[in-house]
């Protein structure tokens, strides 16, 4: 039997999610960003 469609499978599956993780993180702080008074805004 051959394993390689699975493995690939998965490796497109965990590669899919952390994408989608990752840009959900960006968004969602950039979101944040705008709520904070820019009198606060240390990292800029």
């Amino acid at each position: 039997m051959n394993e390689w469609p699975y493995i690939i499978g998965a490796w497109a599956a965990v590669s899919a999610a952390l994408v989608a993780y990752v840009a959900w993180i960006l968004v969602r702080g950039r979101q944040l960003s705008r709520q904070v008074p820019p009198e606060e805004r240390r990292w800029m």
